[in-house]
């Protein structure tokens, strides 16, 4: 008898398998799921929102159920993703970047991919911040934050629309390089050139003619690194920009 109710159920139209999935779904995963967060992110302040009369043990649990149930899917401590089959959009990896440390912007061979300027697919996120450096191995994918002391962080960053109504914070390509040789201590203009932008980099020779130098001086006003400063100030010279 048994085993026939449980045939029963899977021989039942879709809707209705809809219906049992419903009925069996975590409290939480069902709040959420009604609050339909972009991307399905959200984070322990939401969920302490959506129980305000619950024991902090008591959300923990609500949480833990979820999660063992695999609706919902843990990307760092306090922040979460519903899973695939409960969300309406997948999340953006630069917003999710964004949520896992800030503040931060994504520079590097992130950007630049993200500008169409090097050829081959980025597999990790890499992130630019003024805290410490972070790594964070998610269900989502790997994101790296890698730690550039500057004067001003935003400099040289702006916030574009990376999906509908979906915003980031992406280093423009000058920013991304500047990032670069940062942390690539060893690259200098005198010793390097442009052979680490297209030889190591591959960024074609007239993708950095069209390069953009609008936001220059607020960049080097920035960057208080003087081998940073003079590969910049190198990279404009060998193009002739004015300005």
């Amino acid at each position: 008898m048994c085993g026939r109710r449980h045939e029963e159920i899977f021989l039942r139209p879709d809707y209705e398998k809809r219906n049992v999935v419903a009925n069996t779904m975590q409290t939480l995963t069902e709040h959420v799921l009604k609050l339909a967060p972009p991307g399905g992110l959200f984070d322990e302040t939401v969920v302490a929102n959506l129980f305000p009369d619950s024991s902090t043990g008591a959300r923990a649990l609500l949480v833990h159920r979820a999660s063992q149930a695999g609706e919902i899917l843990r990307l760092k401590p306090g922040l979460f993703v519903l899973a695939a089959p409960y969300r309406k959009t997948d999340p953006h990896p630069f917003v999710l970047a964004a949520s896992l440390h800030a503040p931060s912007h994504v520079s590097l061979e992130s950007a630049l991919a993200h500008h169409g300027l090097i050829p081959e697919a980025v597999y990790q996120v890499g992130s630019v911040t003024v805290a410490r450096s972070r790594e964070f191995a998610t269900p989502l994918g790997v994101f790296s934050f890698r730690r550039v002391p500057v004067l001003s962080p935003r400099a040289g960053v702006e916030a574009l629309e990376v999906a509908r109504n979906t915003w980031a914070f992406i280093a423009s390509p000058l920013r991304a390089i500047a990032d670069l040789i940062y942390l690539n201590k060893s690259i200098t203009w005198k010793g390097n050139g442009m052979g680490y932008l297209t030889d190591s980099l591959r960024i074609e020779g007239e993708d950095l003619d069209a390069l953009s130098f609008e936001g220059l001086e607020e960049i080097l006003n920035s960057f208080r690194s003087r081998r940073v400063r003079a590969y910049l100030e190198g990279l404009k010279g060998a193009f002739g920009h004015a300005g």
